[in-house]
């Protein structure tokens, strides 16, 4: 069995946990292979020693028989392990060692457990859609895909710009706003629902659309099949605006044609048998807490 981790920054609290999780793997005589800028941050950072373990810097690195990806962070290291693992078809599970925790949902005190469980394969294998950005300036290198979501957003004045927007070539709005988010299902709980869109179940076949502080007080979020292609074009008073696909973000100039399409390929998530959306739902959004339930 090959086991790759991954991760970017932790704080010495995660410390035990980083060890626990190297020892349990050792013990088993079960491989590892740590991603090289991790290893050496944890090395110089909180002196465990990783000289030991394989390491690879890209996705083009990744063993073909590796068994699963484990993300330790929050849920910004595991769309950047989602962006590792590319269509490797590696199952990514996520570690829990920041606040919120949507995708990265094992938290500290089920570590053990859940090596146990993951070992034994007591999980399931969870397919998520991506979005895939088209647009002629081949911004995002050769990864122009995102999990959660794509946003344009203005970025150099105060006024708000105008998005307007297309579905499979018919006219659907223009949007005067501080912005647009196009999420997935994954992403409803993030971005989006910030911005007041909906949460939708992962399993969803749609894709949302969320305005950013619109000024029209009629427009509202508006749900999609993700079989459709949106077509975008932003103008404003400057003379950029921000594309952003999950964590990564670039400079777009005015009237820059911008299509959004469903990504030929899913992103697969690791979920134990007794995780599910609904109590990730109560646990990080605190549902069902209110004393009159």
């Amino acid at each position: 069995m090959t086991i790759g981790i991954f991760g970017k920054t932790i704080t010495s609290q995660y410390k035990h946990s980083i060890q626990t999780i190297f020892s349990w793997f050792t013990e088993r005589s079960i491989d590892i292979q740590i991603h090289k800028e991790f290893a050496l941050f944890i090395q110089a950072e909180l002196n465990i020693d990783t000289s030991g373990f394989n390491t690879f810097r890209g996705h083009a690195d990744l063993s073909p028989d590796m068994d699963f990806m484990i993300s330790i962070g929050g849920d910004g290291t595991f769309l950047a392990a989602v962006s590792m693992v590319r269509d490797n078809n590696i199952p990514i599970v996520g570690f829990n060692s920041g606040r919120l925790g949507f995708l990265a949902d094992i938290a500290q005190n089920e570590i053990e457990s859940a090596l146990e469980k993951l070992v034994n394969k007591q999980y399931q294998v969870k397919e998520r859609t991506l979005l895939q950005l088209d647009c002629p300036c081949e911004m995002f290198d050769d990864f122009p895909f995102a999990l959660n979501e794509a946003t344009f957003h203005k970025m150099d004045t105060s006024s708000m710009i105008t998005i307007h927007t297309s579905i499979n070539g018919k006219y659907m709005n223009s949007y005067w706003a501080d912005g647009i988010i196009i999420a997935t299902p994954t992403g409803s709980t993030a971005y989006s629902m910030s911005a007041g869109g909906p949460v939708v179940t992962p399993d969803s076949a749609n894709f949302i659309i969320t305005p950013i502080a619109p000024h029209n007080l009629t427009v509202r979020p508006m749900i999609v099949p993700d079989d459709v292609e949106l077509t975008l074009e932003v103008e404003g008073r400057g003379e950029n605006f921000l594309t952003s696909l999950d964590s990564k973000s670039e400079i777009s100039n005015f009237n820059t044609q911008m299509i959004v399409k469903k990504a030929p390929f899913k992103t697969k998530v690791i979920q134990l048998y007794d995780h599910d959306f609904y109590s990730t739902l109560r646990n990080k959004l605190l549902w069902g807490l209110d004393k009159r339930n």
